[in-house]
């Protein structure tokens, strides 16, 4: 009797150098239990240096494997196509000379951002006025607009961006999450064209 398995395989998986990759490190397999346990342990291929960071494993190949095992299966697939097998090296560790030297310029880069912004808009005449406009004094200088603005504008900060160090006030993604997933899709979807051999096909080639 043929077997039906379904398969659903994971868009992204990471790896170490020289490491067996198996059917069930990039798929999730659902069938006859029996069937499942022959496909998961299935060989795939084993990383190797000249493979370099970015391996594609695409359906094609997946079901091939598959009929070398047992033809009889039938396989039915759902979700993506093809799945981006990153291979993680050994890495030295960041000096804590670095890290300093990296916050210091994030530091005066988003300081000095803010600053040129404030000028452009006239931040300070304005304050000015609001001042005026509550108090009916004129003060070149009106820190009681002042301080509890700069306070403000520390806290929306925080709020935007959902993040306060590693602590996360709620579930809902900040706009920086956001925009990396979306040039995470992109990336994937730019590595899967471009490093997988089988979508690309010169007809001169013989």
């Amino acid at each position: 009797m043929m077997a039906v398995v379904y398969i659903r395989m994971r868009n992204r998986v990471q790896v170490k150098g020289n490491q067996t990759v198996r059917i069930k490190d990039i798929a999730r397999i659902i069938g006859p239990e029996e069937v499942i346990q022959i496909i998961e342990e299935t060989f795939l291929l084993t990383v190797k240096k000249e493979d370099k960071n970015i391996i594609v494993i695409d359906l094609a190949q997946l079901i091939m494997a598959i009929r070398k095992v047992d033809p009889q299966i039938e396989v039915q697939t759902f979700g993506p196509s093809q799945t981006i097998i990153e291979v993680i090296y050994s890495k030295k560790k960041m000096s804590y000379l670095t890290f300093a030297l990296v916050w210091f310029l994030l530091f005066i880069g988003a300081g000095m951002t803010i600053m040129n912004f404030h000028v452009d808009v006239s931040m300070g005449e304005v304050h000015q006025k609001v001042f005026t406009l509550i108090t009916g004094k004129l003060d070149e200088k009106p820190l009681l607009i002042q301080i509890p603005y700069s306070f403000g504008l520390g806290i929306g900060m925080i709020l935007f961006f959902n993040h306060f160090f590693k602590k996360r006030f709620n579930e809902e993604p900040s706009p920086l999450e956001v925009e990396m997933f979306n040039y995470q899709q992109d990336l994937d979807r730019y590595v899967t064209m471009n490093e997988n051999k089988e979508n690309v096909r010169d007809l001169d080639d013989r």
